[in-house]
């Protein structure tokens, strides 16, 4: 028993590097994607015989994509990947125009918490 390994036990059949082709960063251009950057897939950018290039990982998040909007580290958790190989499948399927991201807003960009009260205040007031 102690020179058999059984599935669960023997661990990820293939590697993390392997998945990517050895690459850490997403795409040529170094995008990178937040753990809360909204992924979708591109309707205009869905081509069967192009999909069917892809590897099975670039396949399933798709497959996760189509169902809902889904955040990097939801895919990342759904798929059973490590976020940065998310991050790196992302940027090819990205690339290649089958899904797009949208990006959070910046901290700076968000309200004032003042202006937010004072709206809930007004509101109220109605």
């Amino acid at each position: 028993m102690d020179g058999q390994w059984y599935d669960a036990d023997a661990g990820p059949l293939v590697r993390p590097y392997a998945m990517t082709g050895g690459r850490t960063k997403p795409g040529p251009h170094g995008v990178r994607f937040d753990l809360i950057a909204l992924v979708v897939v591109d309707a205009g950018g869905t081509d069967p015989a192009g999909e069917s290039l892809l590897g099975p990982e670039h396949r399933a998040l798709l497959g996760l994509c189509r169902s809902e909007t889904q955040s990097v580290a939801e895919l990342a958790a759904d798929a059973d990947l490590p976020v940065g190989v998310v991050r790196v499948l992302l940027g090819d399927l990205l690339e290649a125009g089958h899904v797009r991201v949208s990006r959070p807003v910046p901290p700076a960009r968000l309200p004032d918490e003042r202006i937010l009260r004072e709206v809930i205040e007004g509101l109220r007031a109605l």
